[in-house]
């Protein structure tokens, strides 16, 4: 595989170097030349090869003509059957060559067969296919209005990339009364035009010429381009500056802005360039006027370089010079007014300020003050105006002065205070304003009297109190301020000429707090109300008085008294029941009181111990004692029951007490025997005797002293006559009408009364009976309970 390729490569070097050979023995010969105009089309004839190398068609065929161009370009294309050579594509001579002249292509034939080489050209005509064209279509020329005639001004030629008599041929201008153009050649060929000056320019006249420059060449027919000629005619000093008008009137607010421009003036020359050139300044003008406007040199601008100040000037004349570069100048004048703007706010000036204004009192000078507004006309006008919600209105006094007074009496208590804003306000546009914020404080006046937190007051202590225990407070409060507010307490006298209130309550006279001096009794004292009073300390004093009601409360400190039976160490008192009563007989009852209230007077009865348990029983609500079961023979005939009566206290309280029963066989027997004699007949009916005297008198003696205490007792507790029915001067036992609920003692509600007196007689009572008859429930004993002593004795 490595040995053929070998071969190949040795095979295609001989042809190769038969090829140079060939080359460079042709290289010798004078090439053949053909021509073609550009522009032609493709595929157009240029000559056959076959002839011009004298050679048949076959041999031509034979031999492998081939063509080559420089560059590997293919501009021609060869026609191996007939030999025509032939244009490959539309040739354009300003592509291929451009200025070069003439333009040619040169190309190579190759014969193969046996080798030979031959040089050939192929020259493009050109043909007039472009116009002159100026790359400046526009050219500014300066001629000084003193240029002479005859002077001579170099302009810019056209470029046509036609060559020969294709290109330029000669230049034209536009006609006018100044100026020609002559064409030129440089060295190079090139043409070029020049301007020429045949008249003498005036800048004043016709400061400038617009002429066309026209390009021809040398085509048939010619072709043609332009370009514009702008002749500036360049002044000569010869003229001064003039401003447009030598006075000017402006008017500017007074605050305008730093840099601000007042007005621009305007001169002119009628030179131009550096003689036209005008600069400006302020001629001869004051050092105020020079700190305070300033100049553009080159624009004529007037602008302002410090704040205006209507206040101080109103007006300024400024004189200007507009100077040319040759020395010429001109001036005018301009004034300038200054509008007065709202740039000033009202000043406030307070001359007179009261404070604090005492209440109550009449038409009062609060403040003096003045105002001033420094600008003038309408922005100088001002209005002055406090709130409208205020006891308080603004008169206008001499010049600028106002005066502010009160309009009515002020109260403290109502307001203590007011911020008044006085505002100041000018009528200018816009609207400028100054506010005074005072404050006017109103001192006080003792016009209000203290007053208590309640017209009155209700406190509650329970009995037995600790002394100076705290039982409450009062309050007051005085709408004033100051000592005028400052409160002090005191019991006043009491209605009552008989209460010793200054040993039962104080009060502190800082606080209000009351104090119970000493321990209180319920059953003594159950209520009391004194007044107290509440005096400030102004000048004068105001005071103001409350009530107070003092109630006490019940404790349970008392025990069940027993009314009946009698516990007080006598003889006993012995009840009789026959013993032929019914279950539930009425034995007797047990009567007591406590001398509580409330639920702490609320009594309970219970069967504590008896002689025969089961045998009697003690009704819980009244006290009843009544028999349990029937009797018999077999009993005994004594029994002893001992009752325990206790409260509803919180810790209750009780009492005992002790009931003798003596069973009989019945009324109708002469006598009774004793409970300890023997039962012989005549020591029985002796007995019973006996017992019936002393069972009397025991009632007797005991219903005697308990309404005596219970009189004695109601008689000094409330000291009124209509319970005075009885009088006791010094009994043990107050005269009462005593009222035993049938919550306590008794089932129903009874009513007695006592009435005993003291005196050389013996002692009397009387015991009347229930308010409601009916006092037993209805049982099957009813007839022994009628029969019944005890029942006798209380008249049931």
């Amino acid at each position: 595989m490595e040995a053929s390729r070998k071969f190949v490569c040795r095979q295609r070097q001989v042809p190769f170097s038969f090829l140079l050979l060939g080359l460079s023995l042709a290289g010798a010969a004078e090439p053949r030349r053909y021509s073609v105009v550009e522009e032609t089309e493709g595929s157009t004839f240029v000559t056959n090869l076959a002839k011009d190398l004298g050679l048949e068609q076959r041999e031509f065929s034979r031999r492998g003509v081939t063509v080559i161009s420089r560059g590997n370009k293919l501009h021609l294309q060869l026609n191996q059957e007939t030999g025509d050579l032939l244009l490959n594509e539309k040739l354009d001579r300003e592509d291929l060559c451009g200025h070069t002249e003439p333009c040619v292509l040169r190309f190579q034939v190759l014969l193969e067969s046996p080798l030979e080489f031959f040089q050939a050209e192929l020259q493009v005509t050109d043909i007039n296919d472009h116009s002159p064209v100026f790359l400046d279509k526009e050219m500014l020329v300066k001629v000084s209005e003193s240029s002479p005639p005859g002077t001579t001004f170099p302009l810019k030629n056209a470029e046509d990339l036609d060559v020969g008599q294709n290109n330029i041929e000669s230049y034209v201008i536009s006609p006018n009364p100044y100026f020609r153009v002559l064409t030129r050649k440089r060295s190079d060929g090139r043409k070029y035009p020049e301007l020429v000056l045949d008249k003498a320019l005036d800048r004043e006249e016709e400061a400038e010429l617009r002429l066309t420059l026209t390009a021809l060449d040398g085509g048939s027919p010619p072709r043609s381009g332009t370009a514009q000629v702008y002749v500036e005619v360049v002044d000569f000093n010869d003229n001064a500056p003039e401003f447009e008008q030598p006075f000017y009137r402006v008017q500017i607010s007074e605050d305008s802005p730093i840099g601000f421009l007042v007005i621009k003036v305007s001169a002119t020359d009628a030179d131009t360039g550096v003689n036209g050139e005008i600069s400006y300044s302020l001629f001869q003008a004051s050092d105020e006027i020079s700190k305070t406007f300033k100049v553009d040199s080159l624009t004529g601008e007037i602008r302002l370089e410090k704040q205006l100040d209507f206040e101080k000037l109103h007006s300024y004349e400024i004189n200007i010079e507009a100077r040319d570069a040759g020395g010429f100048s001109g001036k005018c004048t301009v004034l300038i007014q200054v509008m007065d703007v709202n740039d000033h706010a009202p000043e406030v000036t307070m001359s007179a300020f009261t404070s604090p204004i005492p209440e109550n009192a009449p038409e009062t000078v609060v403040a003096l003050f003045s105002v001033l507004d420094l600008d003038s006309e309408e922005n100088g006008k001002i209005s002055c105006s406090i709130q409208d919600d205020l006891p308080f209105l603004l008169k206008s006094s001499v010049g600028n002065f106002y005066t502010l007074l009160t309009e009515r009496p002020l109260d403290r208590e109502s307001k203590a205070e007011y911020n008044i804003t006085i505002t100041v306000s000018d009528l200018g546009t816009p609207k400028r304003t100054t506010q005074l914020n005072m404050t006017v404080l109103v001192s006080d006046v003792n016009d209000n009297a203290p007053a208590f937190t309640q017209t009155s007051y209700t406190l509650f202590v329970r009995e037995n109190n600790s002394p100076a225990l705290h039982i409450g407070s009062v309050s007051a409060t005085d709408r004033d301020s100051g000592s005028n507010a400052q409160v002090t307490y005191s019991l006043l006298p009491p209605q009552d000429p008989h209460l010793p209130l200054a040993s039962l309550v104080s009060i502190n006279a800082d606080n209000g707090h009351l104090f119970a001096l000493r321990a209180l009794d319920y059953e003594a004292l159950q209520a009391f109300e004194f007044r107290v009073g509440a005096t400030d300390r102004g000048s004068p004093a105001l005071s103001s008085e409350a009530l107070v009601r003092v109630l006490v409360l019940d404790a349970n400190d008392n025990s069940p008294f027993v009314l009946y039976p009698l516990q007080n160490g006598s003889a006993p008192c012995t009840e009789l029941v026959p013993r032929a009563a019914e279950p539930g007989y009425l034995v007797s009852k047990v009567v007591a009181v406590d001398g509580d209230s409330g639920q702490n007077a609320w009594l309970s009865f219970q069967l504590l111990k008896a002689t025969e348990p089961g045998l009697f029983g003690v009704w819980a609500h009244n006290g009843e004692v009544r028999t349990a079961r029937l009797l018999s023979e077999r009993d005994a005939a004594k029994h002893r029951l001992v009752v325990l009566v206790k409260d509803n206290g919180e810790p209750p309280r009780s009492a005992t007490a002790t009931l003798h029963v003596l069973l009989v066989d019945g009324f109708s027997q002469p006598y009774l025997p004793l409970p300890e004699a023997a039962p012989a007949q005549a020591q029985a009916d002796s007995l019973t005797v006996y017992l019936v005297v002393a069972l009397a008198s025991v009632s007797s003696l005991f219903l005697f002293s308990v309404l005596l205490f219970v009189a004695v007792r109601l008689c000094r507790r409330s000291r009124a006559a209509s319970v005075g029915r009885c009088s006791v001067p010094e009994g043990p036992f107050p005269g009462h009408l005593v009222d035993v609920s049938g919550t306590g003692t008794l089932s129903q509600s009874y009513q007695y009364e006592v009435c005993l007196s003291r005196g050389p007689g013996t002692n009397e009572f009387k015991f009347l009976k229930p308010i409601i008859p009916k006092f037993l429930p209805q049982n099957t004993g009813r007839e022994g309970e009628e029969n019944s002593p005890f029942q006798n004795n209380l008249g049931f």
